[in-house]
């Protein structure tokens, strides 16, 4: 799916409450969990002991850590959109998440994206508050449903 495209910030208040994107799938495989336990120090067994996993966990796969996945959001959103006249944008936060299904190694993911609410700041900046649902392929329940913000700031 092409991106849809806003030539400035204010743009997004013309979306408000609807899907603007659909990222491409990525696969998220055990090298991605392997990487993101070494980066983050969580080396939990359902994560990386494969051989155990194949013994103890539901359907015999290791998983995908839940805030492995969340870090997905600003890679497969900048698939959903892009926005011109842009000086810089910041990360704000979540207002909410969820992790609502067990994502196994080897499965794939994508996001459709939503825009939840807009706010022009006094700063001159835009707060974008995004729905995301990180969908899993095969499945009818996503693994992470998420309300993610962004502060987006125009060119002078």
């Amino acid at each position: 799916m092409n991106p849809m495209q806003f030539s400035h910030p204010s743009g997004f208040a013309d979306q408000l409450g609807t899907e603007i994107g659909v990222s491409d799938w990525v696969d998220v495989d055990q090298a991605m969990i392997d990487a993101f336990a070494n980066a983050t120090g969580d080396h939990q067994w359902i994560h990386v002991d494969v051989e155990r996993a194949k013994r103890e966990m539901p359907g015999g796969h290791t998983i995908a850590h839940g805030f492995l996945l969340l870090s997905l959001y600003p890679r497969l959103s900048d698939q959903c959109f892009t926005v011109g006249q842009v000086r810089h944008t910041l990360n704000y936060g979540c207002n909410q998440v969820r992790f609502t299904s067990m994502v196994p190694s080897g499965s794939r993911v994508r996001l459709r994206l939503a825009v939840a609410d807009v706010e022009h700041r006094p700063d001159g900046g835009w707060r974008v508050s995004f729905k995301g649902t990180l969908e899993l392929d095969g499945s009818d329940r996503p693994a992470v449903v998420a309300e993610t913000v962004r502060v987006i700031y125009p060119a002078d």
